[in-house]
């Protein structure tokens, strides 16, 4: 196992926390030689720990209180000492290297700015989500921290993409798109209208254009910006397509004998294509912006989609994302005051 710092794993958020959380701390731990600890109700993971038989693998954290999924921004101040605050309160104070959560996502925004705070000179943090485009993922931001914004934050989120594309996906200048609902300069609302101008003369910034609906999955830029309200919109539905048309494969493949021997032929090919479009596999959300790394997962992840949370986070850790993010924008001030 690795000598890093651990990751903080919120263990009591999630539709299936926390036996199913602690699963795969322990296969991150196992499986990805990751340092994880878990932060919850010592007696609760202490009997799922032995589950497993990992009581003296993985260290516990106590957090006697826990965000319940339904539960919106106030809840992070009406409960200052829960799972997620504690696993915030771990990175702030040097002990872990980085926060998973699968918990309320409106209670991990909230929480994040209350305990981490954002970096110096960002507007507000965004949640940054990678879709299953190739030859590499595409990431879309915000996707749903921010309902309102102004254009200049979009043109912010576009830096806080490009900082993680350049680190995860190893894109020396980024391709930004803005997402409305033409190609043409002119179309969209004001807020639209505006950001586009911003973008077209920002510097460090490889602005396409604009970039509508139907582009998100067509690899036409690598980093596409819009509001946390129309984001997480566009998110949900591709997730439900997804689902859809999966069903109807699946159906359409056991229709007939003939179907299913085709279905039967090209079974590891079936199983690739849901492997990449599978929303666990690629580790869930990042909530760019804070004085830490901090991974959203998918609410109903089971232990593979935990585990692939730790990863994404360990990575975006040792990467220093919080470092580049820092002086990305710190390069945009100096370079605005020049103007």
């Amino acid at each position: 196992m690795s000598d890093s710092k651990p990751i903080a794993l919120d263990a009591m958020g999630g539709d299936h926390a926390p036996h199913e959380i602690v699963a795969g701390a322990v296969h991150a731990v196992r499986e990805r030689g990751l340092p994880v600890v878990l932060v919850g109700s010592p007696r609760v993971l202490y009997e799922a720990l032995a589950d497993h038989d990992a009581t003296r693998e993985i260290p516990i954290v106590r957090a006697e209180e826990a965000l319940a999924m339904d539960e919106g921004a106030l809840a992070s101040l009406r409960r200052p000492r829960s799972s997620i605050a504690i696993a915030d309160h771990l990175v702030r104070r040097g002990d872990a290297c980085a926060v998973v959560s699968a918990g309320s996502t409106a209670g991990i925004v909230a929480t994040g700015r209350l305990r981490l705070k954002a970096q110096q000179g960002v507007l507000r943090p965004a949640i940054a989500v990678a879709l299953p485009t190739l030859p590499h993922p595409t990431l879309l931001l915000d996707a749903g921290a921010n309902a309102e914004v102004k254009p200049e934050m979009l043109v912010q989120f576009a830096h806080l993409g490009s900082a993680y594309a350049e680190l995860a996906f190893d894109i020396s200048k980024p391709r930004v798109g803005l997402l409305t609902i033409g190609s043409e300069p002119e179309k969209g609302t004001k807020l639209i209208k505006r950001a586009h101008e911003l973008l077209h003369a920002s510097a460090g910034i490889d602005f396409t254009g604009n970039v509508e609906g139907y582009d998100l999955l067509n690899g036409v830029a690598d980093v596409i910006v819009t509001d946390g309200f129309t984001g997480n919109v566009a998110l949900k539905t591709m997730e439900g397509a997804v689902r859809y048309a999966f069903q109807q494969l699946k159906e359409t493949m056991s229709d007939t004998a003939a179907a299913r021997l085709g279905a039967f032929l090209q079974r590891s090919r079936i199983r690739d294509l849901h492997r990449r479009l599978d929303a666990e596999a690629h580790g869930g959300a990042v909530l760019l912006g804070l004085n830490g790394t901090v991974v959203i997962a998918h609410g109903s992840s089971r232990a593979q989609g935990i585990s692939a949370a730790c990863q994404l986070a360990a990575d975006l850790a040792a990467g220093g994302i919080v470092t580049r993010i820092g002086e990305r924008i710190a390069t945009t001030q100096r370079a605005n005051k020049r103007r």
